[in-house]
């Protein structure tokens, strides 16, 4: 009789596909663990992404999901895409058409237009966004047809370029664009459906996005990310392990601090430990290539922010 496969523990990264949401994608991971045989394990994703956008979804498999929560604060990098002339309530291609201009801007107003929000900026959520009002979800409200007012938060744009087409040429500059794609590297908190309608309001014009692909997020890329195909064939030959990145994956921008046996344990147990000789700040603790602990380094001495069953 085959031996059950080991319990997995670290990243799978999905390229989501349109139409498929986040939670769906998490039930997609765990029925691959069904599938496979795996033993029964938390999973959680790393971030939501609309149904009407694709690419890098972060799935956490077990002791992963305990930096699910550092996921969500990681920067994000999206390609989208602006048509301009309607905008819809939903600010996509889902909604209904509720403004339309005759006016489209070309391709020198846009660029110079980017300027106005890269860098820190305030923007008005979509009232189609997950968010709470009054402990309801703004979408729930919205399409019962309540009106839904939600305030304006500070995101951070870190950079936001026109993506080249081949097809310009000379003189075409100025010549009307009916859409325009986007990339844009964005802080948490950022909605990229307000930030397409809010760069057509100062064209002098509305628009909605109509294609959204999430690129990379934290550290993860599309270079990662796997289809769902290759999930469920993964699942059915017992080799999903091979799809699963570490869980350090996820923390190369934080420092690792080697650890002995005794000071391995001493931290499971979640005591402290002092006289170490490491710079201030989150360090992943580590039992030769195994995580014992995320923790944090305060003039030499060493406390567990989050320990590791590994």
């Amino acid at each position: 009789m085959a031996e059950a496969p080991s319990a997995l523990n670290g990243w799978i990264i999905l390229d989501k596909p349109l139409g498929l949401g986040s939670t769906n994608a998490v039930s997609a991971v765990k029925r691959a663990l069904r599938v496979g045989g795996y033993p029964k394990t938390k999973v959680g994703h790393g971030g939501t992404l609309d149904p009407l956008a694709t690419g890098v979804l972060p799935i956490a498999i077990g002791e992963a999901t305990k930096l699910a929560g550092r996921m969500l604060d990681a920067s994000k990098i999206y390609d989208f895409t602006i048509q301009f002339g309607t905008e819809t309530d939903t600010l996509d291609l889902e909604g209904t058409v509720i403004a339309t201009s005759s006016l489209l801007p070309d391709r020198m107003a846009i660029e110079a237009i980017l300027a106005k929000f890269t860098g820190p900026i305030s923007q008005v959520p979509p009232s189609y966004s997950a968010l709470k009002v009054d402990g309801q979800r703004a979408y729930d409200l919205a399409r019962a047809g309540e009106q839904v007012e939600l305030k304006a938060r500070d995101v951070v744009i870190y950079d936001l370029a026109v993506q080249s087409s081949p097809s310009w040429g000379d003189g075409e500059d100025l010549a009307p664009l009916s859409d325009i794609t986007l990339t844009a590297h964005v802080s948490k908190g950022t909605y990229i459906r307000s930030l397409a309608r809010d760069i057509a309001v100062a064209l002098g014009t509305v628009g909605h996005v109509t294609m959204l692909r999430r690129v990379k997020a934290g550290a993860f890329g599309l270079d990662q990310a796997i289809s769902l195909d290759i999930l469920d064939e993964a699942a059915k030959g017992q080799s999903l392990g091979s799809l699963v990145l570490p869980l350090r994956t996820a923390l190369v921008d934080i420092p690792a601090l080697a650890l002995d046996p005794g000071q391995a344990l001493a931290l499971r147990q979640g005591r402290v430990l002092s006289g170490f000789a490491a710079p201030d700040g989150l360090h992943l603790a580590l039992l030769a290539d195994v995580p014992v602990a995320l923790v944090d380094v305060l003039d030499g001495i060493v406390t567990v922010e989050r320990g590791f069953n590994m």
